[in-house]
């Protein structure tokens, strides 16, 4: 566990918020499915507080059925309101819709023969973490012109809910670009697996 002075400010004290730190924000995510995950509660958190879906993470992945793109894409209008209803994750009608378009678009982008849905993310960093280097709050960004690029190309390909705002906290968490702080020893930890 890191002491709170060395840790980047923004997760605070919630144990939930200081662990996803501490173990998972900015680590380089490769694997298909978890990056479809992380896609979609990251556009169910816009206009709301990234530490709400962390407390509703296990929710969603049990009425989202594992994140399981397959899964999400078979469901129906009956799903949709069953999801209404289900109040350990965030019920917005467009939201679930989102995700359940984003899914189909998922399938569509493994079944094309271009490569995989981990090849279209990472295209936008050229396959490899952007090391920020960031010595202060200030200099954190909140979109970039990758994720203004990788915006345009998931929503041409069908996804939902992925502007560029979205994308980039989307692109920080699965480590495509380490924005830990310099002085925080998790930038350390993040550039090291980045390397491997």
């Amino acid at each position: 566990m890191l002491a709170k002075s060395e840790r980047c400010w923004w997760c605070g004290t919630d144990p939930i918020y200081v662990d996803y730190h501490d173990t998972e924000w900015g680590v380089p995510v490769t694997d298909d499915r978890a990056l479809f995950e992380k896609l979609v509660l990251d556009g169910f958190q816009a206009g709301l507080s990234w530490l709400l879906i962390l407390k509703k993470r296990e929710a969603f992945r049990k009425a989202f059925k594992g994140f399981d793109p397959a899964k999400v894409a078979r469901f129906t209008e009956r799903d949709v309101a069953r999801l209404l209803q289900d109040e350990g994750i965030v019920r917005s009608r467009a939201k679930i819709e989102g995700a359940v378009k984003s899914a189909r678009a998922w399938l569509e982008v493994m079944e094309d023969g271009e490569g995989s849905f981990r090849d279209l993310i990472w295209e936008a960093v050229d396959h490899r973490t952007v090391d920020m280097k960031l010595a202060r709050r200030e200099d954190l960004c909140t979109l970039s012109p990758g994720s203004v690029a990788l915006a345009k190309t998931l929503k041409k390909r069908g996804f939902s809910f992925c502007g560029p705002v979205i994308v980039y906290a989307f692109m920080q968490a699965a480590g495509m670009y380490n924005e830990h702080l310099l002085s925080c020893p998790r930038h350390r930890a993040c550039a090291k697996v980045a390397r491997k």
